[in-house]
């Protein structure tokens, strides 16, 4: 069942389950086809375009557009980074510091899809920043719960920027987690000025209640409420 969040003429925020696609695909489950399907069902205007990606085994707050005349509005607003954008995520260790931006030189690999952490500009390798927040740790399993805030929007920031310092996701095996689970990574937080009617949309959502997020349930529900 689709999970809608915010909705209105212009556009719409979902909970984009783990292992649905973000974009347009004609043989596999993905979000545009989810969402029209939705609004086919209810009567109204499907128009979908989606304007930002999380990766396949990510979850979490997506925003759409519902209008052909908002879709550039809104890819600018991404653009310039005037979406803001909140991820829960569980790392394996414990960070050095309980608060920290986090800089770095990014290229990826399109090749393999995979992006890793550089030391000197070159063709391809674009700045990322983030910052993030302890808000627990688990000491039997020695993992933490960090509260990231994007700064950029990098292809797998997130993943390799802590993998990077030996923090990786748990569950994230391209970056070096073993765990037999999803990376435990997750969009619980958007926040922008709607580019028609001008007011503050905001919106959040939890992850599921399902290992390893309920390891952390009462942190998660102090900020998610």
């Amino acid at each position: 069942m689709m999970k809608l969040l915010y909705e209105d003429k212009h556009l719409c925020l979902a909970v984009k389950p783990t292992g649905i696609l973000s974009e347009d695909n004609p043989t596999r489950a993905c979000m545009p086809a989810l969402l029209r399907g939705h609004f086919q069902n209810v009567g109204k205007p499907d128009y979908i375009a989606t304007v930002h990606r999380l990766d396949k085994v990510v979850g979490g707050v997506m925003l759409f557009s519902r209008s052909p005349s908002v879709t550039g509005k809104l890819t600018g607003l991404i653009a310039r980074h005037e979406v803001e954008k909140e991820y829960f995520a569980i790392l394996r260790g414990r960070p050095q510091q309980d608060e920290a931006t986090l800089e770095d030189l990014l290229f990826h690999d399109s090749t393999h899809n995979k992006s890793f952490v550089v030391t000197r500009e070159r063709k391809g390798v674009r700045k990322a920043s983030l910052s993030y927040k302890v808000l627990g740790y688990h000491e039997t399993e020695d993992l933490t719960l960090v509260r990231v805030r994007l700064h950029t929007g990098r292809t797998h920031q997130i993943r390799v920027q802590f993998s990077h310092r030996k923090l990786p996701l748990l569950g994230d095996i391209r970056y070096g987690s073993k765990a037999d689970c999803d990376p435990a990574l997750w969009s619980f937080h958007l926040a922008f000025t709607h580019p028609v009617t001008k007011k503050r949309v905001d919106v959040m959502a939890a992850p599921p209640a399902e290992y390893p997020w309920t390891l952390f349930a009462g942190e998660i529900d102090g900020v998610v409420g």
